[in-house]
């Protein structure tokens, strides 16, 4: 079994030796809990409220991550941006922990890991299959154990993974916890809740919408942005730098000539592919980008096209080209026969290696096994053998047992998993595994198979659609020629003009983003973006498959915006302020009754019934809180309101009447528990992000990065 994949699937052996070191008499409860604020030398990668963030540091968190995710990492990019983030969000909360005096202690890490509500990565482990219930006792007993382990290998990623987060998680619950508490509901409140949700209102109404006015017949000056961004400061604010850019993009992914040719490619290879014996060899020979898998799949699991023609091939025949994604795929039919879809064994492992390096001589490994496969079949306590002899750590506490699925068969070591799949149940055997994980013998019982179906083993041979050299380069000429000749914005513009070439935008692009909306992941160019000023025009920059020429269109540092950009949230709303004077001055002349104001106005007098307080959605307009407010306004009862200019048009009501409908059913100490609740939850919640927020963050990331 690979260790490595118990780590990140099942939290097993390995997991918890590791837990184990961590653990040891608490006594080194520095590792965990300390705090500390030290650094190595490398430079700062930034500052949160005055503490630093080194760089050594930081790339140490990089790597951690990195190795947690395994082959499944993301890109570096992506590994910053997510160190930063919990970089800066641990340092806010621990500062602020010190500020509140909280603490975590050994004993409260025991508590959290030996009480009644252990974690989940660690209940998994030790979970009582038939009680379901955790053992703590065989958890302590199995650290006890692990104790003499030293320089485990695992042990700071290991930390990293699940002791610190276990750590942060406890006292994050704490503070929000102590900030919940501050949170108190009056019982008036709630009863003005009540009253406010059974209230409706009628009244008439007048209306004349905006789009009865031309966008085009009214201008938005720069000095109208400027005096509404005065106005409002607070909504035209922006806590990061950011750039826009406008690009051409020239196509260099795969024309229709280079399709042809490793379509014709595998047409010229159809024959040879049907007449190879030797599949996995002939694969490796002429080159696939689907390596072969020399196993049974199960036709409920094989997800690729055509894949109801393919298993009606014969053995030998093969079938295609047919496109699989960005492939020519040709299908040859190996062989199929009956297969279990889960298999469950009992097995007893002797290891001979680990990792290349012999840890027990083969003889002496497989006399072991001979041995212990003899008293298994003898009639001896297998758990008894398991505890006294298996290597396998992961499975010592479940008696040697393992269930697993066909979609894990691909990820067993090739010995092991045909013994499991391919046999029978009560087929005994031991089989020998070399693996990159470990080397030694399997003594194996196949227990139980079940859902027997149908499994195909079929050899692909696919070759990628991709784009010829001469494909590229004709992309690439053109791309440079386009920048040669657009030295400023202004010739950028003409030239795409000229060629007819479809001019897009990217905007809210920040310093240390790795990608850019549309084009896809290029720390390259956001690089450029931010070492050029506003106006210069790029080289052609390889973003993907394409070539990309780019202008700098616009510069937003940090704090109040640029008119430019507020203007796109700014200008409708100043649109809607100037037409509603326009239709104020035009229509609303005056009137003392509503019949009035609407001949006046050229519309007719129209009504809505049963408008709730609490929802104030009306009827045919839709919400319009303005017009809501007036008609609860009791000083307009049975009185025409002066305009209102609300968020579709400009209104005039007169209050018919407010209704308070019959409660009976409300429970109000019910309700008062619940708007509490929610206080206490939503005040950690929003105190923690103020916190953030209010921190004074300096980002370096870009001077390494």
């Amino acid at each position: 079994m690979s260790v490595i994949q118990k780590i990140r699937d099942k939290y097993a052996a390995v997991v918890i030796a590791v837990i184990a070191l961590s653990l040891v008499g608490f006594i080194l409860m520095d590792a965990f809990v300390g705090r500390g604020k030290g650094g190595t030398p490398g430079g700062d990668v930034g500052k949160v409220n005055g503490q630093k963030i080194e760089k050594n540091d930081f790339e140490k968190k990089i790597s951690l991550q990195q190795a947690m995710y395994g082959a499944q990492a993301p890109q570096r990019e992506q590994l910053i941006s997510s160190a930063w983030e919990q970089t800066v969000d641990e340092i806010v909360m621990e500062q602020e922990y010190d500020k509140v005096g909280l603490q975590f202690t050994a004993k409260e890490l025991n508590d959290v890991l030996f009480g009644a509500n252990p974690p989940q990565w660690l209940s998994q482990q030790f979970t009582d299959p038939k009680t379901g219930m955790y053992d703590v006792n065989q958890a302590k007993q199995y650290f006890a154990q692990m104790k003499k382990q030293k320089n485990n290998p695992n042990l700071e990623m290991f930390n990293e993974a699940y002791i610190t987060p276990t750590i942060s998680q406890t006292l994050r619950t704490k503070y929000m916890a102590l900030l919940g508490e501050s949170a108190y509901i009056p019982k008036w409140m709630a009863e003005r809740t009540i009253a406010d949700q059974n209230v409706v209102a009628r009244f008439s109404y007048v209306s004349v919408p905006y789009s009865s006015i031309s966008d085009s017949s009214i201008k938005v000056t720069d000095d109208d942005v400027r005096n509404y961004m005065n106005k409002h400061k607070d909504a035209f604010v922006q806590d990061d730098a950011s750039r826009s850019v406008s690009y051409v993009a020239f196509n260099a992914s795969a024309s229709g000539a280079d399709s042809a040719k490793v379509l014709s490619q595998l047409n010229s290879l159809r024959g040879e592919f049907a007449a190879a014996t030797d599949p996995e060899s002939y694969l490796a020979r002429v080159g696939s980008e689907n390596p072969y898998f020399n196993g049974y799949v199960l036709g409920s699991k094989l997800q690729v096209p055509n894949a109801d023609t393919i298993k009606k091939l014969p053995n030998g025949q093969v079938y295609g080209p047919y496109v699989d994604g960005t492939h020519y795929t040709l299908a040859k039919m190996i062989d199929s026969r009956s297969v279990p879809d889960s298999a469950k064994v009992r097995h007893i492992l002797i290891k001979t290696g680990e990792k290349g390096q012999v840890t027990l001589p083969d003889s002496i490994a497989k006399a072991r096994i001979d041995s212990v496969a003899n008293a298994a079949k003898s009639g001896a306590d297998f758990n008894a053998l398991v505890l006294q002899y298996s290597d396998d750590e992961g499975s010592k506490n479940t008696k040697g047992e393992y269930t697993f699925t066909s979609q894990q068969f691909p990820n067993l070591s090739k010995e092991f998993a045909e013994t499991a799949f391919y046999g029978t149940t009560g087929d005994k055997k031991v089989v020998k595994v070399e693996n990159q994980a470990y080397s030694g013998y399997h003594y194996i019982e196949v227990l139980e198979q079940k859902q027997m179906e149908t499994g195909y083993k079929i050899a692909y041979l696919a070759k990628p659609i991709e784009a010829s050299q001469e494909t590229i380069n004709s992309a690439s000429n053109l791309a440079s020629q386009f920048a040669a000749n657009s030295r400023d914005k202004k010739q950028f513009e003409a030239n795409a003009a000229k060629q007819n070439l479809t001019v897009l935008s990217a905007s809210e692009i920040k310093q240390n983003d790795y990608q850019v909306a549309a084009l896809g992941e290029s720390r390259q160019f956001v690089r450029w973006v931010y070492e050029n000023k506003a106006g210069d025009v790029s080289e052609p920059q390889e973003i993907g498959d394409k070539y990309v020429v780019a202008v700098i269109t616009g510069v937003s540092e940090k704090g109040l915006m640029s008119v430019a950009k507020a203007r796109i949230t700014a200008e409708p709303i100043i649109l809607n302020e100037k037409k509603a004077q326009q239709i104020i001055s035009a229509k609303f002349k005056g009137g003392s009754t509503i019949e009035q104001v609407a001949q006046g106005a050229g519309v007719s007098v129209l009504r809505a019934d049963s408008v709730s307080f609490a929802q104030p959605f009306i009827p045919n307009i839709g919400n319009e809180p303005k017009v809501a407010g007036a008609a609860f306004n009791k000083s307009l009862q049975n009185k025409v309101s002066e305009p209102i200019a609300g968020n579709t048009g400009v209104f005039v009501i007169r209050g018919e009447s407010i209704t308070a409908l019959p409660n009976t059913n409300m429970d109000i100490e019910g309700l008062r528990k619940q708007m509490e609740m929610q206080q206490k939850q939503m005040s950690g919640y929003q105190s923690i992000e103020a916190l953030k927020k209010a921190a004074d963050v300096k980002d370096n990331r870009f001077d390494f990065y």
